[in-house]
């Protein structure tokens, strides 16, 4: 509690001018009376309800989820949190609920109108004193947030998403937000094309950049059983021009779609994969160290060995370990102890630089424009567009990277201060809706 100590002549004039509220104490013998008056008012704690957990193949796609509410628990540690799952899934509700045995999860579908019948998602409605959209590829839980709408006057707001196409329907949405935080600054350029701009609209990083669970016990004993030393083996990930969910999910596409994908991706593949596997190559012959060829996406695991282990020479082949899918936490811990992730997709490099680890973004054209945030964050050394690159690039840049192992730490240690600023400023904002007041002094 705040306290004032005050000249009796100024309370002599303050009571003139009826400016005194209350007087708490007198100090007797001085002269002087201090009086106190509360500077602030303590509040039950609030609830936020997350909408996201977008997909399960995707390690990517699951860390948007604890990455924020490690966003939240670290900026508003007072509040209480309900995760709406869009896609349920057993594997990743099982290891949240083992990082936050507190969090509720709830369940229950929504229409394209945001019609939503389930008894759940009505009564955390009811409970949630705000709804937050999760970091993703677009404004995937449209309809979630229009369920929010149709049956609250409560506020809600998007954290770290990437936002290409603006309809008339999102519009009407996006106008009714408390705040819309993008992960790459050309989002907002959309946004702004769009007629949606002000203070309530800016650029945060995606929420992935916050991941902090890990699996160290699964990831110590991969390692050991396969013979990677921490610190001196790398990651490296393959990927498709082209996501073929047709493989990987029930999918309503058609043959002549099927056919044109896979046309694409085979035209494309090779001429990129051969660029990762020149640097593998020269990895292993220069440091004689350990690769481990591992998946972002569950399809991934069936391409491992036909675009970056079979061609291999021989000699290097004995040194590449594969690995199946596994869980974003067991993926955080491995990429923590390996001496840097190169990847084809473009959440395993965000997770490695979560855990202070150097990577390397290899971007191909059609992942969208949530690859503008590497720029964005000052890690333009460290992203190759991948039809402007040749393979001899990306092993320079490895081989600095490996020779001046200290520098590159340094750049994601106040990289990542950056961005965690980022969040702190973003969380003022979500802090002054809900409506917290600042703590009250001891």
């Amino acid at each position: 509690m705040k306290k004032w100590n005050i000249n009796i002549n100024e309370i002599v004039r303050m009571i003139k001018e009826k400016k005194i509220l209350i007087v708490l104490s007198f100090l007797f013998g001085f002269g002087l009376i201090t009086f106190a008056m509360t500077s602030c008012v303590k509040h039950e704690p609030k609830t936020i309800l997350i909408v996201s957990g977008w997909q399960d193949v995707n390690i990517g796609d699951i860390a948007h989820t604890p990455g924020l509410i490690h966003v939240l628990e670290t900026y508003l540690p007072e509040t209480n949190y309900i995760l709406w799952e869009k896609t349920p899934s057993d594997r990743v509700s099982e290891m949240l609920k083992k990082h936050y045995p507190k969090l509720k999860i709830i369940y229950g579908d929504v229409d394209k109108e945001g019609n939503v019948q389930s008894a759940e998602v009505l009564d955390a409605f009811q409970q949630a004193d705000m709804m937050i959209h999760g970091s993703g590829p677009y404004v995937v839980g449209q309809p979630h947030l229009q369920a929010w709408v149709n049956n609250t006057d409560k506020p809600f707001g998007i954290f770290g998403v990437t936002i290409e196409v603006v309809n008339a329907a999102l519009k009407v949405l996006l106008e009714k937000a408390s705040f819309i935080y993008t992960r790459e600054t050309q989002s907002l350029k959309v946004l702004k094309e769009a007629g949606i701009s002000g203070k309530h609209v800016s650029f945060a990083p995606d929420a992935t950049f916050f991941l902090n669970i890990r699996d160290d016990e699964n990831a110590k004993q991969f390692l050991k059983e396969n013979g990677l030393e921490e610190g001196k083996f790398i990651c490296a990930i393959p990927r498709l021009r082209l996501t073929p969910y047709f493989l990987i999910k029930r999918s309503s596409w058609s043959e002549k779609r099927i056919k044109e994908v896979e046309d694409y991706n085979n035209l494309r593949k090779e001429e990129d994969h051969m660029k990762l596997r020149e640097a593998i190559i020269d990895w292993v012959r220069e440091t004689g160290n350990k690769v481990l060829l591992c998946p972002e996406m569950t399809y991934q695991v069936d391409i491992i060995d036909e675009l970056l282990y079979d061609p291999l020479p021989e000699d290097v082949k004995a040194f590449v370990v594969r690995r199946g899918y596994w869980m974003t936490d067991e993926a955080a811990s491995t990429y923590a102890r390996s001496a840097g992730v190169v990847s084809f997709d473009c959440h395993s490099p965000i997770i490695a630089a979560a855990n202070g680890v150097p990577f390397m973004y290899l971007r191909q054209p059609e992942d969208t424009s949530k690859g503008q945030m590497y720029y964005d964050l000052k890690f333009s050394d460290w992203i190759f567009e991948i039809e402007e690159t040749k393979g001899v690039q990306i092993s320079n840049r490895l081989r600095e990277i490996r020779l001046d192992e200290s520098k590159s730490k340094q750049k994601i240690k106040e990289q990542m201060k950056e961005i965690s600023n980022i969040y702190e400023q973003s969380c003022v904002v979500i802090n002054e809706i809900l409506g917290y007041n600042k703590k009250c002094d001891e």
